[in-house]
């Protein structure tokens, strides 16, 4: 089984363009937004767009949701795809996926931005920001039991495939997820900040923690995600690479499960070890 990924910044078009894709790499299934999908059909999983917020909706995207990574698992066991096409905001996203579902490593990265003109990209992000519309690649029919009462109509895309005729490539099916009828929500970086103070100060070895810092990582003027770091004291008598891993792995679950954001790094600088005094005995 091969993967390819198809990546690029939210509402740029990747949904609208998969089949596309998925065609010209010959990739049988798709996996976008939550949905394991073959032969237009939703084989399992559950879209992110289906959640009220926009947090459960990036954790669902990247399968952190209980149960949801162990049945799309199964599924690609049972139906063992030739080429999955993972769809994802960046190449970490895509990699995480791909890492949480048990797939082989990714062979080929397409970027919207290679197959898409900036004016078509630019369409794509006004009907997203300013109507809230969302595509999946799967005719309508097959959303209607996922998203009663959300579905605004199908989408068709064709191709060329010669100067006479046209064939269908797919139909796709334009939704508007609960979450598009809100405002923006916004996560303090002191909230990210309390978060990894909380689970690095409950390791019984840190003796003290200082300097939380929180950067964000931007791209074309969008967050693509954070890097966390900090520096500690430990207590002496431990294997501090193998703590530090652990920590670095608790604190990055702990902000991706709790706030949706994408975290790329995080740094922990060990600065001194505490050696507590033992007492002579008289």
């Amino acid at each position: 089984m091969d993967v390819i990924a198809l990546v690029g910044p939210s509402g740029t078009g990747k949904s609208h363009r998969a089949l596309q894709v998925a065609r010209e790499h010959n990739a049988d299934a798709i996996i976008d937004d939550g949905i394991l999908i073959k032969d237009g059909h939703i084989v399992a999983g559950e879209s992110a767009k289906t959640e009220k917020s926009k947090i459960m909706a990036v954790r669902r995207a990247i399968f952190v949701l209980p149960g949801h990574a162990d049945d799309v698992r199964e599924a690609i066991q049972e139906i063992q795809p030739h080429r999955i096409l993972v769809i994802g905001t960046s190449e970490n996203m895509v990699q995480k996926i791909a890492k949480t579902l048990n797939l082989p490593s990714i062979q080929l990265i397409v970027r919207i931005e290679d197959i898409a003109s900036r004016s078509e990209i630019e369409t794509a992000q006004f009907h997203r920001l300013k109507e809230g519309k969302h595509i999946i690649p799967v005719p309508t029919i097959e959303l209607k039991p996922h998203f009663s009462g959300f579905l605004v109509n199908p989408l068709q895309s064709i191709f060329k495939q010669s100067s006479v005729r046209r064939r269908k490539l797919g139909e796709k099916s334009i939704v508007r997820p609960v979450f598009s009828y809100y405002g923006k929500l916004i996560i303090d970086d002191k909230v990210i900040q309390v978060i990894v103070e909380k689970i690095i100060r409950a390791r019984e070895f840190v003796k003290s923690l200082k300097n939380v810092t929180v950067k964000h990582v931007f791209k074309d003027k969008e967050d693509r995600g954070l890097t966390i770091s900090c520096e500690v004291v430990l207590s002496y008598g431990n294997h501090i690479p193998t703590l530090i891993r652990q920590t670095q792995s608790h604190v990055r679950d702990a902000v991706e499960f709790t706030t949706g954001m994408i975290v790329h790094a995080v740094d922990i600088s060990v600065r001194a070890l505490y050696v507590e005094q033992r007492r002579k005995l008289l």
